[in-house]
């Protein structure tokens, strides 16, 4: 196909080349289409912003017609002209659109690394993807605009997750649309932040496990309630060793592992910004002084007298046999 001249108003001449004009109608996207005569037109000159007011269209239609013509190749984006003073350098997303199966077929058979992707994850999951599978595959490579080498990284973790959460099963493509929109809303959409996300994954769930022994939990994963608790405690930035304290405290009162009690422990604690063993053990001591203190009275539960209210050597050879249980187990 030989190249194809547009005379613009002004007597302005706009070349588009055979290639990019099949690129523009394999991706079957007006939008992208119009925006691209627009950037010709204006010598790739103007902003987003400008850009939305002369075609009469937001900046999420804007955006989403960028992100097309940006996986063609036909346009670079340029941080400064299309994306907010401040922000990340990727454009917005814009509303959710689900593509028709016309255009899915378009882009398998352009030649993109879609085609690639789809192949790929069929083999991860060992099965031929039904057409709604392959819909929902595309929205996260075009929609999302996730690179294939993060979707594989994607499909990877949620294999892994129902591996050791679930019930074995390989995990769907609904569930794994569901997990790429949270990397999506968290800001995981370059290989780099994915790996370091699962890596934060990973330490995150060795710590779980030592909070589990700490809660004398074993054969058996936390509940979703169970894990919320554990993440905000893991967030507030408790060890293990204060969460022992925390249980210990909480079994001798109510005489069972009840979640809200040790929660509340917790809290106060955070509210003094008491997070390890040693401040916690040293705030309860400086408590428990100011109790004999004030009081004036003698033989005080766990506290010998006749030491100025130190703190009972009986006591704290309890609570250290329970730490050295915890960390055998």
């Amino acid at each position: 196909m030989s190249d194809m001249k547009f005379s613009l108003p002004g007597s302005e001449t706009v070349t588009l080349t055979g290639q990019t004009i099949d690129k523009l109608i394999r991706a079957g996207d007006s939008d992208a289409a119009l925006l691209y005569l627009y950037i010709l037109k204006t010598h790739g000159q103007k902003t987003s912003s400008e850009a939305a007011i002369a075609l009469d269209r937001s900046k999420g239609w804007v955006a989403s017609a960028m992100a097309v013509l940006s996986r063609l190749g036909l346009v670079q984006l340029d941080d400064v002209s299309y994306t907010k003073t401040g922000e990340d350098s990727r454009p917005p997303l814009g509303e959710p659109r689900k593509p028709t199966e016309q255009e899915v077929t378009r882009e398998l058979m352009s030649g993109s690394d879609f085609a690639v992707v789809v192949d790929e994850t069929q083999r991860r999951l060992g099965t031929i993807l039904s057409s709604d599978d392959v819909i929902r595959l595309f929205c996260i490579y075009d929609h999302l605009r996730f690179p294939p080498d993060v979707i594989m990284l994607l499909i990877t973790h949620c294999i892994m997750e129902c591996s050791t959460t679930g019930d074995g099963r390989m995990p769907s493509m609904r569930y794994i649309e569901k997990a790429a929109y949270t990397w999506e809303r968290e800001g995981i959409y370059t290989f780099e932040k994915a790996e370091e996300y699962l890596k934060s994954l990973e330490e995150r769930k060795s710590v779980r496990g030592e909070m589990k022994k700490a809660l004398h939990i074993r054969g058996r994963e936390l509940s979703a309630t169970e894990k919320r608790y554990v993440d905000n405690w893991i967030n507030l930035g408790f060890d293990p060793h204060a969460i022992a304290i925390a249980y210990d405290k909480t079994v001798t009162k109510t005489g069972s592992l009840a979640w809200p009690y040790i929660d509340k422990i917790v809290t106060s604690w955070h509210n003094k910004d008491l997070h390890t063993l040693d401040e916690v053990m040293n705030n309860d001591n400086e408590q428990k002084q100011k109790s004999a203190g004030s009081s004036g009275r003698p033989g005080l539960k766990g506290y010998d007298t006749h030491n100025h209210g130190e703190p009972n050597p009986e006591e704290l050879e309890r609570l250290q046999r329970l730490l050295d249980k915890t960390k055998e187990e």
